[in-house]
């Protein structure tokens, strides 16, 4: 019964910070986040992250991802799928070369310092959709780019990930998976995206209407929803991506108003806001002021890596100075994309215990940075934000 304490503080605490967030005229999303800050081991120390808090915000962020795809344009992603690859993949090589550098500088192993390029080299978008949502500009260029880009960056931080813990052979104490299997799993599962896009779906949804059930279309929305966030962390994606196309499927059908209406409510009630404060709720102090020459640089480079080379990979794709600067920003956030990534390969031993504490307050700090950024690019870009 205590979680529901919790829940209850949580949810009010979250209602709070969005409102007063809103009237100052900064991002919902960081007030949120700053509940966890100052509720969490950072300061307060009244809330934990626990079972049960982590899988309300997992539940939060493939209803976020979901409510993404519901509201995009298909027509969009396709448009400007050429441009969101090379966003990506300039996206990743800046990262890891400039902040595995770095690293090296800091006598971090070249390995370690590759590794860490690697974990800021993860784009979570989940933040940025509810930005770009905020401010009207999800259903635009830019939020098409930004939504591709983030689909192709998870794949290649996989592929990655997966050569890394592989170099690590046995000793690391990771069962060993054949990338090639990996990614024939990963293609399986994107042509199934596909086949549920032009047939599933649909006929799912339609069936639907035969069900003797209160809100039926959403029912079966949600249970598409959760199948395809699992079949995509079966295949070592993000749940969150598999949320994604589930939600673009289902804009595909008559349904898309029914669905997107019922189900935002039950999103940014609970689970979403759960989401935002569990970012925060990893952040802790602990021997901050022995690595703070280490912490400020790579935060500052955490931002202007996937600034610049994400606004680089736009540049190369015709995009306008200030449509650079918003896929740019767009793309800073890390959340928890790069805080699994670093889960893991501390699991497999890829970095040591004496540095984990310090890259995921980078990792946190960036992820506070990103919404003030992409506001500002926002706001600097009203024709092509409304479009």
């Amino acid at each position: 019964m205590d979680f529901l304490g919790i829940l209850c503080l949580l949810v009010f605490a979250t209602t709070l910070a969005g409102h007063f967030a809103h009237r100052a005229g900064i991002p919902a999303v960081i007030g949120e986040i700053l509940v966890g800050v100052i509720l969490g081991p950072a300061i307060l120390n009244v809330v934990h992250l626990t079972t049960l808090v982590q899988t309300f915000s997992d539940i939060g962020v493939v209803v976020l991802m979901f409510i993404g795809g519901l509201e995009s344009n298909l027509a969009l992603l396709k448009k400007y799928l050429k441009p969101a690859i090379v966003v990506a993949v300039i996206g990743v090589i800046f990262p890891v070369v400039i902040m595995g550098i770095a690293s090296r500088l800091f006598q971090f192993s070249w390995f370690e310092s590759l590794f860490i390029g690697v974990i800021f080299s993860a784009t979570s978008v989940s933040i940025s959709v509810e930005v770009l949502k905020e401010f009207k500009a999800l259903d635009t260029k830019e939020g098409a780019t930004i939504l591709g880009a983030a689909v192709a960056d998870d794949i290649i931080g996989v592929v990655l990930l997966s050569i890394m813990i592989s170099m690590m052979g046995s000793g690391s104490g990771v069962s060993q998976t054949n990338l090639g299997v990996v990614l024939l799993e990963q293609v399986a599962f994107f042509i199934g995206a596909f086949a549920l896009i032009k047939w599933g779906a649909p006929y799912l949804m339609r069936l639907s209407d035969h069900l003797l059930m209160a809100a039926a279309p959403t029912i079966v929305a949600i249970i598409i929803c959760l199948a395809m966030a699992w079949l995509a962390d079966l295949v070592g994606l993000s749940g969150a991506i598999g949320a994604f196309f589930a939600g673009v499927a289902i804009a595909q059908t008559d349904y898309q108003h029914q669905v997107d209406i019922t189900i935002e409510p039950v999103g940014y009630t609970t689970f979403i806001p759960l989401f935002f404060v569990s970012v925060g709720l990893n952040m802790t102090f602990k021997g901050v002021w022995q690595s703070l020459p280490f912490i400020i640089v790579m935060t500052v480079l955490g931002v202007v890596t996937k600034l610049l080379g994400c606004g680089l990979g736009a540049k190369l794709n015709g995009f306008s100075g200030h449509s650079n600067y918003l896929v740019g920003a767009g793309m800073i956030s890390r959340g928890e994309m790069a805080l699994i990534t670093a889960q893991i390969g501390f699991s497999a031993k890829l970095l040591s215990n004496d540095y984990y504490s310090d890259i995921i307050l980078v990792i946190i700090l960036v992820t506070m940075i990103a919404p003030f950024v992409l506001k500002d690019a926002i706001r600097r870009e009203p024709a092509t934000a409304t479009e």
